[in-house]
């Protein structure tokens, strides 16, 4: 005889035909069987043993699946010679960069529009300069230029290596370096008598050389593990210096200055951080 189960039964005390594998009549409520028959793989009809409301016999409830906790999200362990706290965002937006250049721009637009005027906002020589009155030309010389390739090569320095350094260190070094480098370099030019003193290509090869100088230390270590383009570094480099000497207000003892800045920066994030 075939294993098949019935296809209905009959309940005996309303003649009604109902499923074999109900344990209570649907129409009368009478107790057909005191549990649900046992249904065997391969038999014809459900693959799976059917349970009244979904409890196993003898509980009283039906267990839950556990719910897997989600893993909260990690850091990823330090690289060598790395200290907690210096590491940067490497999927981040260069906010600080960004920022850099856009006060660029527009200095450069009001400048054009002779809103700005390089007599109020210009580093006069150290004779004629007072820190107390006009400290504030330390900062606003940084962002006037008295040629639009200076600028243009400025700003085109600051975008690339701020980036570069933003993505690795973090924000905050950023503007500091490049006022640093900016304002150190425009010092030096207005201290050896230098008239006026205009554009910040001191703070933007303070920061192509603090990028620069600790690529220069690993490649020195490991020759072969490094494929950063250092002859491009190198002639924004020479471009910044060769502009700052030819322009008008400009100064090459300025980005020389802040060149060297941004070395000491590098060596010392070369220090702490090796690539």
């Amino acid at each position: 005889m075939s294993s098949r189960p019935d296809l209905f039964v009959v309940c005996k005390s309303c003649g009604s035909e109902v499923s074999p594998y109900v344990t209570e009549c649907p129409y009368c409520g009478k107790r057909l069987r005191k549990r649900a028959p046992k249904i065997e793989r391969g038999a014809a009809g459900p693959q799976v043993k059917e349970r009244r409301r979904g409890l196993r016999p003898g509980k009283r409830k039906a267990r839950e699946p556990k719910q897997r906790k989600e893993a909260s999200p990690r850091l990823g362990k330090l690289r060598a010679g790395e200290i907690p706290g210096i590491r940067g965002d490497e999927d981040a937006r260069p906010y600080a960069t960004i920022a850099l250049v856009v006060a660029g721009l527009v200095f450069f637009v009001l400048f054009q529009a002779e809103i700005l005027l390089a007599a109020d906002l210009g580093l006069f020589s150290i004779g004629a300069f007072q820190l107390t009155q006009d400290g504030w030309r330390l900062v606003t010389s940084l962002f006037l230029y008295s040629s639009v390739v200076a600028q243009f090569m400025t700003l085109l320095t600051v975008g690339i290596f701020g980036w570069l350094l933003e993505r690795r260190h973090g924000f905050l070094l950023v503007p500091a370096l490049f006022l640093a480098g900016g304002i150190a370099g425009n010092l030096a030019a207005s201290a050896v008598g230098q008239d006026l003193v205009l554009g910040g290509g001191g703070g933007a090869l303070a920061l192509l050389a603090a990028w620069a100088v600790p690529v220069l230390g690993a490649r020195r270590r490991a020759p072969n593990e490094d494929d950063a383009d250092l002859l491009g570094t190198a002639v924004l480099a020479v471009s910044l210096a060769v502009l700052g000497a030819v322009v008008s207000a400009g100064s090459v003892l300025a980005v020389v200055v802040g060149g060297a800045v941004g070395v000491l920066v590098g060596l010392l994030l070369g220090a702490l951080r090796p690539r």
